[in-house]
């Protein structure tokens, strides 16, 4: 069973279909036809919904920011338990139910005055993209944490995940800088709106009344079963009896399995309550002792990876369940090259669900993630819940490994992961002063795009910082996995900190990959590109060190 709220109305499902989106059960099951069908992948933004988590789920504990943007075409229902769903036609303020009588949102007052309205088919999604906006900036200006007005690069920010097929931003952006206007006059003309901050029932759903409860939760319909465990000893348990289930986390890529590809799941273990998966901490890795914990490099230089362990620097461990807006705050403060990345990264609709196991775990030779954690040295902590040595596991029990992230793609689509297996969390090693990080994407688009080929280059400097101590190339896009350009690496080891060593490199690439030809480039131009921009990081980094060295 699940608990929710839809605009404003309790709902409690159990007999449903747990492959059942949000966007379907919206349309079918409630008849809420605000909400649109657009691409059904998650790029479009027509079936943008709001929401908001409820006390006992606040995740994230961002009590400043608590609504945010879900793609409901490709978001399972059930994910949004314990959650306050909105759609364009709760926002305004018409107790009446009548069009004349109603008090628009100031992001509804505001299409309407600017225009902002061609076709109406994008609208509703804009809408509560811009609503959402609005509510979280005037709760974080009322807390002092952000200045009064929202700014037009805010706007093209917050709407980079919606689509207008009829090309008329420029009357939607006028619109999100005209939402504050507004709300400021209705405030000093006291005009009293609708709270989108959900008072209703909240205590009953925090203390389990009419909401969520520690007990397991599971969907049924027919065979189809779907589980919500509440704890990493629960989600181990499911997974040693039920080891092909398809493990969901943010979805927003299986997601598509779903609404394009019509898979109907048999069963799905949903790892969303499973607050252990979403922390982070730092700390060193040899300090796993559990008899149960292992490292196992599979063959990859084992002993250089154990030597490494022994000595490690204190490491960023990330849980796997972590989603991008969680991880973007914790990457700011200890890897800034990194977190500005993620202005490339997908929409804010799907930061906002999709995590960066989930990311690592899909395998894609054009992930964003993987290249970057390859070339920090990251490791990937997995748990496997049903074999140990080919033998079955006992229910509940479980054996974990670490291994180089390297290790973990085998080929296209495949990895370290079998039946009953999960990423636990992504261990990276800080930065030290000596080491250097430069990041580039290519893709058509500057935001919300796949990646034609993307580089992460890790330069390490000797102590005077004149020669290349250690490099490391991470490479997406390039061949069937996320993989090191380990030749370009070995001939910039022990080479001056010059532009011509890294020209020398670039033309050992053809050594470490031989890239395709697909719509978005050509072999050609991937290879060209990633030529020109592992010198391009050499140019970066002559010139980083220049100030030091003068």
């Amino acid at each position: 069973m699940i608990r929710f709220y839809l605009n404003g109305q309790y709902k409690q499902v159990t007999d449903l279909n747990p492959n059942t989106t949000v966007l379907k059960y919206l349309r079918l099951h409630e008849k809420q036809t605000d909400t649109k069908e657009g691409c059904a992948s998650g790029d479009c933004g027509a079936c943008t919904i709001m929401a908001q988590r409820l006390p006992a789920h606040d995740a994230d504990q961002s009590t400043q920011a608590p609504f945010y943007t879900l793609n409901a075409c490709i978001t399972l229902l059930s994910l949004m338990d314990g959650h306050h769903l909105m759609t364009a036609a709760y926002i305004a303020d018409n107790p009446a139910n009548h069009p004349d009588r109603a008090l628009l949102h100031p992001a509804q007052q505001a299409m309407v005055d600017c225009h902002g309205s061609q076709c109406g088919f994008c609208t509703p999604g804009f809408v509560m993209t811009l609503a959402s906006t609005y509510e979280n900036q005037r709760l974080q200006v009322a807390a002092g944490l952000a200045s009064d007005d929202l700014s037009y690069n805010d706007i093209v920010a917050a709407i980079s995940g919606n689509l207008c097929r009829c090309t008329g931003y420029r009357p939607i952006i006028d619109a999100g800088l005209a939402m504050g206007k507004i709300g400021k006059q209705r405030d000093a003309e006291q005009i009293i709106a609708k709270d989108l901050t959900i008072k209703l029932a909240t205590d009953a759903m925090a203390n389990g009344k009419n909401g969520a409860t520690n007990t397991s939760k599971t969907i049924t319909q027919a065979s189809r079963k779907l589980f919500i465990p509440q704890s990493v000893d629960e989600l181990n348990q499911v997974l040693a009896e039920y080891p092909n289930a398809t493990i969901w986390a943010g979805g927003t890529d299986l997601g598509l399995s779903v609404a394009q590809h019509l898979v109907d799941h048999e069963v799905i273990v949903q790892l969303s309550a499973v607050e252990a998966l979403k922390t982070w901490s730092l700390q060193d890795l040899h300090q796993h002792t559990d008899e149960k914990y292992r490292v196992n490099a599979d063959k990859v230089n084992s002993d250089k990876v154990n030597s490494e362990m022994k000595s490690a620097v204190p490491s960023l461990i990330l849980g796997a369940g972590m989603s991008y807006k969680q991880l973007l705050p914790v990457l700011e403060e200890y890897f800034p090259s990194f977190a500005h990345l993620f202005e490339r990264i997908a929409s804010p609709q799907i930061r906002n669900m999709g995590t960066i196991g989930g990311n690592v775990a899909n395998a894609s030779p054009i992930g964003d993630l993987p290249p970057v954690l390859l070339a920090l040295d990251a490791q990937i902590h997995l748990r496997h819940c049903e074999a140990i040595d080919g033998s079955e596991a006992d229910k509940g029990d479980y054996i974990d490994e670490i291994i180089p992230l390297q290790a973990f793609f085998l080929d296209y689509k495949q990895t370290k992961l079998r039946a009953g297996s999960y990423i636990v969390a992504l261990h990276i090693p800080l930065m030290q002063d000596h080491q250097h990080l430069y990041i580039h994407k290519i893709s058509k688009r500057y935001e919300d795009d796949i990646s034609a080929c993307l580089l992460a280059a890790r330069i390490d400097l000797s102590a005077d910082g004149l020669t290349i101590k250690n490099a490391k190339f991470g490479l997406g896009g390039m061949a069937a996995i996320p993989l090191l350009a380990i030749n370009c690496q070995e001939m910039l080891i022990g080479q001056s900190v010059e532009v011509a060593s890294f020209e020398a490199a670039a033309q050992r690439l053809a050594l470490d990959v031989s890239p395709m030809t697909d719509v978005r480039a050509s072999r050609e131009y991937r290879m060209h590109v990633v030529q020109r921009l592992l010198i391009k990081c050499g140019k970066q980094l002559v010139a980083d060190i220049q100030p030091a060295s003068a």
